[in-house]
C-alpha cells in the first residue's frame, strides 16, 4: 500500500541521517490523497493534481513534486509500473531577500523595547525571555529554533551551549562571551521564581516552551516600538540578527589569505554550517563588506608591488 511505503521510505532515509520532517508530512498527505483516488501506484497526473491543489506558491509546489519524484524513484526501482514525474518544468527559482544589518543602536533600542514589553500576568517572563532571546541571537548567530529548542541541561559549564541535532543533523559546541554568560544567568535566577517543570530555558504563558509563533508576534512589536527601519518594504526578520553576527564577525576576519580560510571555517563551524558555501553566502549577499574586503585586498597588493 502507498502509505506504507512511504513509511517504509521515510525509515529508510532517516537511518541515513536525514531528518525529512516535511518531506514525512508531504508524502503522508499525498499518499492518503492517491489512494482516496483510487491509485495503487504513484501516478504523475495524480501528483500534478495535488500539488497544484495544496501548493500556495509555485515554489511549494516544485518542492512537493520533487519529493514525490524522489519517492517514486524510490519504488520504481522495485516496481516499474510506478511512473516517476517530471517535475523540473516547475523548478522555481527564487532569490533569497536581501538581510537587514542591524546597527549596534538598533540592537540596543531592541533589547530597551523588550525589557519594555506590557506585563501580562499569564506570561511573568515576558519582558526577561524576550529580551534574553534576542540579545543571545544577536550575540552568537544561533538559528532561532536552536535557541527555542535550548534545554537547562544544554548549558554547559565555562559558558558553553550544547546545540544538539540542529539543521543538518549536527550537533555543536557554541562558547559564549562572558557578558552574554551574565545576561543568561540574570534571566536564569528570574525564570527559577515562576518557571514549572519544564526544562526548556525559554518560557512562555504557563511555564510552558516558547513557540516560534509566539516569538513572531512578540518581535514584530519589538520592531515597531524600537522604529527599526519603518520604511523599509520587507521589515527587517530575526534571521536577519543571525546574519549580522556572521557579517560583523566576517569584517573583523584578517586580510593575509591564510587568516581569512582559517576565519572562515572557524565561523563556518561556530554557525553550524553543512558546507562553507554556505557562510561565503554571508560575505556575497553584504556588498558594503564584499567593498570592504576588496579595497583591503588592494591595499594588500599595492604593498607587495611596494
Amino acid at each position: 500500500m502507498l502509505i506504507d511505503d512511504a513509511h517504509r521510505y521515510i525509515r529508510l532515509r532517516r537511518a541515513l541521517g536525514f531528518k525529512l520532517e516535511k518531506t514525512d508530512r508531504y508524502l503522508e498527505a499525498f499518499t492518503r490523497h492517491a489512494v482516496a483516488n483510487g491509485d495503487s501506484h504513484i501516478r504523475t497526473a495524480t501528483a500534478l493534481a495535488w500539488t497544484a491543489v495544496v501548493s500556495s506558491t509555485p515554489g511549494s509546489r516544485y518542492r512537493r513534486l520533487q519529493e514525490v519524484a524522489d519517492f517514486a524513484r524510490f519504488l520504481h526501482a522495485e516496481d516499474a509500473a510506478h511512473e516517476i514525474p517530471q517535475h523540473q518544468g516547475y523548478y522555481f527559482q527564487c532569490s533569497r531577500p536581501a538581510p537587514y544589518i542591524y546597527t549596534s543602536d538598533d540592537l540596543a533600542r531592541m533589547l530597551h523595547a523588550a525589557a519594555n514589553l506590557r506585563r501580562q500576568k499569564p506570561s511573568p517572563l515576558r519582558r526577561h525571555v524576550h529580551a534574553t532571546l534576542i540579545g543571545l541571537l544577536a550575540a552568537t548567530g544561533l538559528r532561532v529554533s536552536e535557541a527555542l529548542n535550548l534545554r537547562l541541561g544544554d548549558l554547559l559549564p565555562g559558558g558553553v551551549l550544547h546545540i544538539r541535532q540542529t539543521k543538518f543533523n549536527k550537533s555543536r559546541l557554541v562558547p559564549l562571551h562572558a557578558s552574554v554568560v551574565a545576561a543568561l544567568d540574570t534571566y536564569l535566577r528570574i525564570r527559577a521564581m515562576v518557571a514549572g517543570v519544564d526544562d526548556h530555558v525559554f518560557l512562555t504563558v504557563g511555564g510552558r516552551p516558547m513557540g516560534l509563533g509566539t516569538f513572531h508576534a512578540a518581535f514584530h512589536v519589538i520592531l515597531n516600538k524600537a522604529n527599526i527601519a519603518p520604511d523599509r518594504p520587507r521589515r527587517p526578520r530575526i534571521h536577519d540578527l543571525r546574519h549580522t553576527f556572521a557579517t560583523r564577525a566576517l569584517a573583523q576576519c584578517a586580510m593575509r589569505r591564510e587568516d581569512v580560510a582559517r576565519d572562515f571555517v572557524a565561523l563556518s563551524t561556530y554557525l553550524g554550517h553543512s558546507e562553507i558555501r554556505h557562510t561565503y553566502w554571508y560575505l556575497e549577499a553584504t556588498p558594503d563588506l564584499m567593498c570592504d574586503i576588496a579595497g583591503a585586498a588592494e591595499r594588500l597588493a599595492a604593498e607587495v608591488i611596494a
